[in-house]
């Protein structure tokens, strides 16, 4: 008589609740976000072309302009006029200038394209540029202020006004150099985004005062974001006004136009 030896394959547990340890799966968006906007930063400070444009050219051009008297100010010491022109140049370096350029480029080469892939949103990108530019602006403020303050800048008024300013501020230049970064060549945009930095650094009320141009050509500089940025944080910083309401709404106008546009027409690849 023989004994059959029935033999069973054993199929291995199917996977529970807290088996993997971390636990697969993408991380919470905030900390997406975060991750994100720390490398945005640091990617930023590492490249040596971007600290010349948003660190760099604006301090030279603070300390060179208030210790040599090149352009008439005015009434006053040069630094009280200049450092407000100069913070609002740093906001257009950076938010603008600086992103449209990197941005560009980062659409050439199929970052976007990679990272839209990814389970990091869209929106939550653009959230983390912004968050990025809005570190790098704040160690300029921090930096131009330093400098300003050993030239002997005398700084008085709201606060409040000037935050509200630079956000505003970032806003507009923000949306426009999205939208440069999204519809033209990364070539083109290069060339086009320094050319409209010089441009406004001599005609945006930064360096040279609004009344050295004529009647209807400083009217329509006047209507530029860097001319409202840059007048109203004189406004604040050098007369002391509270809130300067007509430079807000030039602003509020280019930051609402800028983002919409480039939400609407920014291409990713």
């Amino acid at each position: 008589m023989t004994a059959t030896t029935s033999t069973t394959d054993t199929a291995p547990d199917a996977p529970h609740a807290g088996m993997f340890a971390p636990r697969p799966g993408p991380a919470g968006t905030g900390a997406m976000i975060r991750a994100q906007a720390l490398l945005e930063t640091r990617m930023l400070l590492r490249n040596g072309e971007q600290l010349l444009l948003t660190v760099v050219i604006p301090a030279l051009l603070l300390l060179v302009f208030s210790s040599v008297d090149i352009v008439d100010t005015g009434a006053g010491k040069s630094v009280d006029f200049l450092a407000p022109g100069i913070l609002a140049l740093a906001v257009l370096s950076t938010a603008f200038t600086g992103q449209a350029i990197a941005t560009g480029f980062e659409r050439r080469y199929g970052v976007l394209k990679r990272l839209g892939a990814s389970p990091l949103p869209r929106w939550a990108l653009l959230t983390a540029k912004t968050c990025s530019v809005l570190v790098t602006e704040l160690l300029q403020v921090v930096l131009l202020v330093a400098i300003a303050f050993a030239l002997g800048w005398s700084p008085h008024g709201n606060p409040l006004a000037v935050l509200v300013l630079l956000l505003l501020g970032t806003a507009a230049f923000s949306g426009l150099g999205l939208l440069m970064a999204g519809t033209l060549r990364a070539e083109a945009t290069l060339a086009a985004a320094n050319l409209v930095f010089l441009l406004l650094l001599i005609g945006g009320g930064v360096v040279v005062p609004m009344d050295k141009f004529s009647g209807p050509v400083r009217s329509a500089l006047q209507l530029l974001p860097v001319s409202a940025l840059s007048d109203g944080l004189r406004d604040v910083l050098r007369d002391g006004a509270a809130m300067p309401w007509a430079d807000l709404g030039i602003l509020a106008v280019w930051a609402a136009v800028g983002l919409a546009a480039a939400s609407r027409f920014f291409r990713w690849e």
